[in-house]
């Protein structure tokens, strides 16, 4: 399963605890951040972490043409609805182009917890097989 990460500034501490959480279930897949989420993520966890540019960047706009080309099968997008900088990812285009690919995205603590459980389960193994048959 191909894994996209990004957080705020804000939420890249809680983003780290998940992974952290998690990392048996991470470890097992392939992962992808925009850069200072992903240099923040490997620091924390140890996992291999594929890094694009920084969120400020357009690592957003990367991951979202990742997400066009059916190279990212979930999202983990922890995002600052109150206080997220103007540097920070654009979450609209990047959720747009999720919903046009049938992404499951996680944006708070407590979707992510029924991502990850699906993932161990494998109750989500259907959607790799979905985004890369075409």
């Amino acid at each position: 399963m191909n894994i996209a990460l990004i957080a705020h500034d804000s939420r890249k501490e809680l983003l780290g605890q998940l992974c952290t959480a998690y990392v048996r279930i991470f470890s097992k897949h392939n992962l992808v951040a925009t850069a200072v989420t992903g240099h923040f993520l490997h620091e924390a966890t140890g996992l291999n972490i594929t890094s694009l540019y920084p969120g400020s960047r357009g690592g957003a706009e990367q991951i979202a043409a990742k997400v066009a080309c059916g190279e990212v099968d979930l999202l983990f997008f922890f995002r600052d609805p109150v206080n997220a900088k103007p540097s920070e990812p654009n979450d609209q285009f990047l959720l747009r182009q999720c919903d046009m690919y049938n992404i499951p995205v996680a944006t708070n603590i407590a979707t992510a917890e029924v991502l990850i459980h699906g993932l161990e389960n494998g109750d989500l193994d259907w959607l790799a097989a979905l985004h890369h048959s075409g």
